[in-house]
């Protein structure tokens, strides 16, 4: 899917939604005063790889500590690293810089497995990329729950200050 289309399935499910245009972002610090700008818990998204070849989607708030070392024994995965362009753009659609909750929707074959912050899930608002680092789409828990259940992913729901999983992703 494009951003048009994202927008499209979003209006399509009835979530609540705002998008803002603004200059490229590329990684988390950047744009502060577009983040002040647009109402919402602001995210950083991180495409890994296990040792094992399952591929995640951490979107955690902005300002967490994601402690790569040891996030693996709380997800159960294998040991973890950055996944590739090439992976992210066949998977996610996306590119670096634009990584999103988002892009599951292009991710049919349901081969990345979601992780989401336990702060994220708790939020009135989140703000994602749609697709594109351009622009900041902001959306409602009941959104972004309703987003996530018409592409067929329950995530795995972590509490990054405690390291430790709130709720279990269900079997697919």
């Amino acid at each position: 899917m494009t951003r048009a289309d994202l927008l499209a399935h979003l209006d399509a499910i009835g979530a609540d939604h705002a998008t803002t245009d603004h200059e490229a972002v590329f990684r988390v610090g950047e744009g502060e005063a577009v983040k002040q700008a647009i109402p919402g818990a602001h995210t950083k998204n991180l495409f890994l790889k296990d040792a094992k070849g399952q591929l995640w989607l951490i979107s955690a708030e902005d300002h967490a500590v994601i402690d790569l070392k040891r996030l693996h024994t709380v997800i159960g995965s294998a040991r973890l690293s950055f996944g590739n362009a090439e992976l992210m753009a066949q998977t996610l659609g996306v590119t670096p810089g634009s990584v999103t909750a988002f892009g599951l929707v292009n991710d049919v074959a349901h081969r990345v497995r979601f992780v989401l912050d336990r702060t994220l899930a708790e939020a009135e608002r989140v703000a994602f990329h749609p697709l594109t680092n351009t622009a900041t789409t902001t959306i409602s828990r009941t959104g972004f729950a309703n987003f996530l259940s018409s592409i067929g992913v329950r995530p795995l729901v972590v509490d990054f200050r405690a390291m430790t999983v709130v709720e279990p992703a269900a079997a697919r």
